[in-house]
């Protein structure tokens, strides 16, 4: 499949302010209801089709018709014709706008974005729940900070006193925080931090303008694809939580609590659609969005860096309160009462006898081929490279676990440590030397991808 050009802006969240200012009249279609005769009912569905973890709620679910599957045979029970509104956005915040205005029923957007979705609906008398999950990583590995390839930079700590781009409110913002404060850095005023979307980061890093660029998927894992940027920080060295999540009006849940279950079976069959066929998910991802499908296989791959399963699990609503006084202190929200906002009971009916996933297991090496329909496994970094070095001009794309975060990463991109006859990856320069610091006594050093290669054969 041929790589189509750089996707424009990935979904950041914006300030509570931005979202008051946006203009309510930009919206795509209609509010949801029922027509003049009473017999048609639009469903309104806001997505971001680009943030590929949310996916299963948006894109590909989309593309799959299971979502209209599920409401055209209600209709035939109830008589009643459903539609289906898609609503595409670049960011959160235009979604939460249009949901506190009545003009989205559903939408999907990341867990610091959640957050401001739940404080505006219940501001402006449209509250909102927490209903499912689309994608999550336990350790945070979806956010990552990058710089260009050729930076001097090689960890946190040189950041001090530089310019670094990122979303205020979204997930790579908090990581960036958090990241900053375990360096001993002071966020706000130990690095210049420019607010800006995810595109002109990208730019700006390109530009010279900003020293390195804080993003979620999908911008880090593209960036790096291109050869544009490399990985100055892991966000799963935190190893806290990251997600995105399906929320709805509570307006329409109580109007049409059915139609709600609609969605989150459908979602669930989307899911299911997934993880059984990974490879042909991530081709009908990239068609739909113009992303490499190379850039959306490492996050939505069968060991990529996302993880999909709709379930409410306890260790990522735990970490979604974790991440309010970080909001809390950027001035974003004053509190989130996040035990009101989430509504297990709707997945509950929706998943009752539906299979249950494992939480996720750890990555493990895989090849992509162009000759192959499917990707092929490893047991160690060594095979993959003895296989990579092999298959040539027919490796389409290469994938391996950081050793110590377990974050997937491009082969070919990663930094490799040897010792012994062990090869190890890392997604960044910093964890590569730490390792060969405390593994100093077993002559473990820096090697190129090249040697790495050679060592494996």
């Amino acid at each position: 499949m041929r790589t189509r050009p750089l996707a424009p802006a990935l979904a950041p969240a914006l300030a509570p302010t931005l979202l008051l200012l946006l203009p309510l009249a930009t919206a795509c279609g209609s509010a949801s209801g029922a027509d003049g005769s009473g017999k048609t009912v639009t469903v309104t569905v806001g997505y971001q089709s680009k943030t590929i973890n949310t996916v299963t709620a948006g894109t590909l679910l989309r593309s799959l018709g299971y979502f209209e599957q599920e409401l055209a045979a209600r209709g035939k029970k109830d008589g009643v014709t459903y539609k289906v509104d898609w609503q595409d956005y670049a960011t959160g915040a235009p979604i939460t706008a249009q949901m506190t205005a009545g003009k989205i029923d559903i939408g999907s957007m990341g867990d610091f974005p959640l957050l401001i979705n739940a404080v505006r609906g219940k501001e402006l008398k449209q509250p909102t729940h927490l209903v499912s999950i689309t994608g999550y990583n336990l350790r945070g590995g979806l956010n990552t900070v990058v710089t260009v390839p050729d930076s001097k930079l090689e960890s946190l700590a040189d950041l001090k006193g530089r310019k670094v781009s990122t979303s205020v409110g979204s997930a790579a913002d908090g990581t960036l925080v958090r990241a900053l404060q375990r360096a001993g850095i002071d966020p706000d005023k130990g690095i210049e931090k420019l607010n800006q979307q995810p595109s002109v980061g990208a730019s700006a890093l390109q530009a010279g303008s900003a020293d390195a660029l804080s993003q979620f998927v999908a911008w880090p894992g593209q960036l790096a694809y291109e050869g544009r940027a490399k990985a100055l920080y892991d966000g799963a060295e935190l190893n806290l939580p990251t997600f995105h999540g399906v929320t709805v009006r509570e307006k329409f849940e109580t109007a049409h609590p059915a139609v709600l279950d609609d969605f989150l079976r459908a979602q669930s069959k989307a899911t299911e659609y997934l993880r059984t066929q990974p490879v042909a998910a991530a081709e009908s991802v990239a068609t739909e969005t113009g992303l490499p499908a190379e850039v959306v296989y490492l996050y939505n791959g069968a060991n990529g860096i996302a993880t999909f399963d709709p379930a409410l699990r306890p260790e990522l609503l735990t970490a979604l309160k974790e991440d309010v006084p970080v909001l809390k202190a950027a001035k974003l929200v004053d509190s989130v009462d996040v035990d009101a906002f989430v509504d297990p009971a709707p997945l509950a009916r929706a998943s009752a006898g539906a299979k249950e996933y494992p939480a996720a297991a750890a990555a493990r090496p895989e090849l992509w081929l162009k000759s192959q329909p499917q990707t092929k496994t490893f047991d160690s970094p060594a095979a993959l490279l003895k296989a990579f070095k092999a298959a040539g001009a027919d490796v389409r794309a290469a994938y391996v676990p950081d050793a110590v975060t377990g974050t997937s990463w491009f082969a070919d991109k990663a930094v490799w440590v040897a010792e012994g006859s062990d090869l190890h990856a890392f997604v960044t320069p910093s964890t590569a030397k730490s390792y060969v610091a405390q593994h100093a006594g077993s002559g473990a050093r820096i090697v190129t991808f090249a040697e790495a290669g050679a060592l494996a054969s």
